[in-house]
């Protein structure tokens, strides 16, 4: 369990991060920035389960939450770290689960005949902002995995979110009836 006696320490002043397997990086570094983007997804989840999601998507939100947390330690302590514990990795069973609920979800979906533009309501709106940022996060997690190792798990768990993240957004749509489709080329004779 962690625990946060005092949330400033002042060691990243100097413009450097301490990982998990107490390396520093600069707070730029790409590693950082991918578990900085995956923080950013976990607020803006939060921001949507504000907006009063039904019961059982609420709690898929948080348990995704969790997950995301998971991911934050996972990304922040290298694949190749040499340490006396067995650091907190993404687990497939952290992906199969995700994908359960994917399915769950998008069963009593219509198929789409068009691209969804975000919005119809307040709810659906923020989650596909958290769809974005998902997305973000992984381009950031696929390029960290192109210099260091990069759990599988992880990357097909982030992957796999943004997936997530746009079904919830149609369910929020009233099951997708608030939808609004994207019309191609609509606009330019306006």
């Amino acid at each position: 369990m962690v625990t946060l006696n005092k949330i400033y320490t002042r060691t990243g002043d100097d413009g450097s991060t301490g990982l998990g397997n107490g390396e520093r990086r600069k707070k730029f570094d790409t590693r950082v920035a991918s578990y900085g983007t995956v923080d950013e997804t976990n607020a803006v989840i939060g921001c949507a389960r504000t907006m009063g999601p039904d019961s059982r998507l609420d709690a898929m939100l948080g348990r995704i939450q969790n997950d995301l947390f998971d991911l934050g330690a996972d990304l922040a302590t290298p694949e190749n770290a040499n340490l006396p514990y067995e650091p907190l990795r993404i687990v497939a069973n952290q992906v199969d689960r995700l994908e359960r609920e994917i399915d769950e979800l998008n069963a009593a979906l219509n198929p789409l005949k068009s691209f969804v533009l975000p919005g119809g309501s307040a709810l659906s709106a923020q989650l596909h902002l958290a769809r974005t940022v998902s997305r973000r996060a992984e381009r950031i997690m696929v390029e960290l995995a192109q210099d260091e190792p990069v759990g599988e798990a992880a990357l097909r768990y982030i992957n796999r979110l943004s997936d997530f993240l746009f079904v919830a957004a149609r369910v929020a749509n009233r099951g997708g009836a608030d939808d609004i489709l994207w019309v191609p080329g609509q606009s330019r004779g306006v």
